[in-house]
């Protein structure tokens, strides 16, 4: 980590923040070509993993196999922070990248809980045989499900006072009334 001053240690802050963002990018590289894949995700605090799932056939799916390598990126910009000379404007952020062990799950039973995880992240108002009918055996066959296994993660957050000058937040209509 280069800006010690920006690092983030505390475990039940990463912990917090994986669970409160909407998506992340997953690093994968295969014959030389890097890879970059915006995903929906889960992180399970108990087997201290991230979940994802992709289409069976794809890129993906084709560069994951046992224990590959990869890095898995979540981030959140705060306000844009304006400054006298155009070098000094900066940015509040937090971000969380972590590094680990992929390979797809194969497990369906594995697949249907770690699908239903992330059902549960982003619709938890509504409840499978209530709300919508529950994963399927045939639709479990449909897709790909992968476990990063973390290795380590880093954290870094950019944070100044609310009542920093001219601070403002990215594509708020109100900076441009007078």
């Amino acid at each position: 980590m280069r800006r010690k001053d920006r690092e983030v240690t505390e475990e039940r802050w990463i912990v917090e923040f994986l669970h409160r963002q909407p998506f992340g990018f997953l690093a994968t590289a295969a014959n030389g070509e890097p890879h970059l894949n915006s995903n929906l995700y889960v992180y399970d605090e108990d087997a201290h993993a991230i979940y994802l799932h992709t289409a069976r056939v794809g890129r993906t799916r084709a560069e994951i196999g046992a224990g590959t390598a990869v890095c898995f990126t979540v981030a959140e910009m705060g306000r844009l922070l304006p400054a006298a000379e155009a070098l000094e404007f900066s940015v509040e952020y937090a971000s969380v990248m972590i590094f680990g062990q992929a390979h797809l799950v194969e497990d369906v039973e594995r697949k249907r809980q770690t699908l239903q995880l992330m059902l549960d992240k982003y619709a938890p108002h509504l409840q499978p045989s209530t709300d919508y009918r529950p994963i399927t055996t045939d639709e479990l066959k449909r897709t790909s499900v992968f476990e990063v296994v973390i290795d380590h993660w880093t954290a870094k957050q950019k944070k100044v006072p609310e009542d920093f000058p001219g601070a403002f937040r990215y594509g708020d209509p109100d900076i441009f009334k007078e």
